[in-house]
Order: structure tokens, then sequence, then C-alpha cells
């Protein structure tokens, strides 16, 4: 990443300034499966945040580091949270606004058309 997006940049990963407080005063907690670095403050070690690898994009922190980083478990997930089960799956990032969002029927870019509507309803049509 150059000098001046890394400069006026928060949308991509960590700014100058992110980057210099967390050097000054964070301590590395863990990372997560996505490469998010999670970090605590070492005088204040309930002040807690994420440098996201890549967009700063909340959904794109896992749930159990959700929790770590609100405060609802003290201890890191692997340490706090009991073991993942089989039926449990991987959380996702959230796809609002890319080409792998929901799109009903009659969208834009599922050509515009929708199935005629069904029952006793009547639209609204100025008099």
């Amino acid at each position: 990443m150059g000098f001046w997006s890394r400069t006026f940049t928060w949308w991509n990963g960590a700014t100058w300034g992110t980057g210099l407080f967390t050097r000054l005063h964070g301590e590395e907690v863990a990372r997560d499966d996505a490469g998010n670095i999670y970090y605590r403050d070492k005088k204040k070690p309930a002040s807690r945040w994420v440098i996201y690898n890549g967009s700063n994009d909340g959904s794109r922190v896992p749930p159990e580091w959700q929790a770590w980083l609100k405060g609802t478990i003290d201890d890191v997930p692997d340490k706090a949270l009991p073991p993942k089960r089989k039926f449990e799956r991987p959380a996702e990032v959230n796809p609002t606004g890319t080409m792998a969002a929901f799109r009903p029927d009659g969208s834009l870019s599922k050509g515009g058309l929708r199935p005629a509507s069904t029952g006793d309803y009547q639209p609204w049509t100025p008099d």
C-alpha cells in the first residue's frame, strides 16, 4: 500500500495514525483465520481494537472475536469459548453491494421482470 493511500484512507487497513497509536499503546493479542490482528491497550486492557487485513468492514470480524472486542468475553475466544461443533459453519463476510448479494426476482440485475402478483392485491393508482 502506498504512502498516500495509507495516509488518507481509513477504509483499507490502518492509517499512519492508527499504526502509530497501535505501536505505542497496543499489545497484540492474536490473529484470526482472515488475517485480522487484534490488540488491547497496554495500560487499559478493556480497550480493544482490530486492524483489518483488507477493507475495514465489521462483518469481516468473526462472531467470537466480536464478543471479545465488545468485552462480552474476557479471554481470547480459543480459551473462553467451547470448541466449535461439527454443524457450525464459518462466518461469512456481508455480501451487500457485491455481485454475491441476494437479488430477488424483479431486481434490475435479474432483468427487471418479476412474476405477476396473485391474490387480492390491487395496486394503488392516482385518481
